[in-house]
């Protein structure tokens, strides 16, 4: 398989504290891969050096093969909290990133489709209710046809029938655009249940694999796997 992201990182640090050491961790194209751990362990620092926006560490990420410098189209970022403009609509929210009108419209209408929000194009923010915000963020993470979606607890300030849909979601765009995508979360359960690898960040790298798609909830495959990574956290 090819390797689509390659993040090496020698150390990252904030002034004197270490967060980061010896830390390589490569996704292949088409792979879902969940990052988790306890807090603090430098989960979200190693989001932030995979797609570009903190360029302040020693080490290399490479996109296909080619070093990256600086943030880059190619890889989308969905964060915790939405993030919309308050004063755009949703379709201007998804666009903002744009200057061929034209263009812009039919990806605009299409990406809105997908995330099921086709009839609140013209709302304002203000008007959506939490889910339907993240999936305007989610077509916004998808406008610039990235090849990697990286996302930072994108599901944790919903409710859990509208997390699970949010997952389906995710797992269903990421099919539709080939994407390789990346996930920061707390939740072990969502872990075992979008990912092709959980990776835990404790110092050092250790992954666990939930086994083939489609993946059930709940399953006793999973049970065994959540107990062994609570085991390997010392829970």
């Amino acid at each position: 398989m090819t390797i689509a992201l390659d993040i090496h990182v020698r150390e990252k640090r904030y002034d004197a504290r270490v967060v980061l050491r010896d830390i390589r961790l490569q996704l292949q194209q088409g792979e879902v891969v969940s990052l988790i751990g306890t807090s603090g362990c430098g989960k979200s620092s190693l989001l932030s050096i995979a797609s570009g926006l903190d360029r302040n560490f020693n080490g290399t990420v490479a996109l296909d093969g080619k070093p990256l410098q600086g943030v880059s189209r190619d890889i989308g970022f969905i964060f915790q909290e939405p993030r919309l403009f308050p004063w755009l609509t949703v379709a201007e929210n998804v666009a903002f990133d744009s200057n061929n009108a034209l263009a812009t419209q039919r990806l605009v209408t299409r990406l809105l489709a997908e995330v099921g929000l086709q009839e609140h194009a013209s709302a304002l923010p203000k008007q959506l209710s939490g889910g339907q915000a993240q999936r305007a963020a989610i077509a916004r993470g998808l406008f610039t046809q990235p090849r990697v979606l990286l996302l930072d607890e994108p599901f944790s300030a919903v409710d859990a029938f509208t997390r699970m849909k949010l997952q389906d979601l995710l797992l269903k765009v990421a099919y539709q655009h080939k994407l390789t995508v990346l996930l920061v979360t707390h939740d072990i359960d969502e872990a075992l249940y979008l990912s092709d690898r959980v990776v835990l960040l404790d110092g050092g790298l250790t992954e666990f694999h939930p086994g083939p798609a489609p993946r059930k909830r709940g399953d006793m495959d999973a049970a065994r796997l959540k107990a062994g990574i609570l085991a390997s956290l010392h829970v």
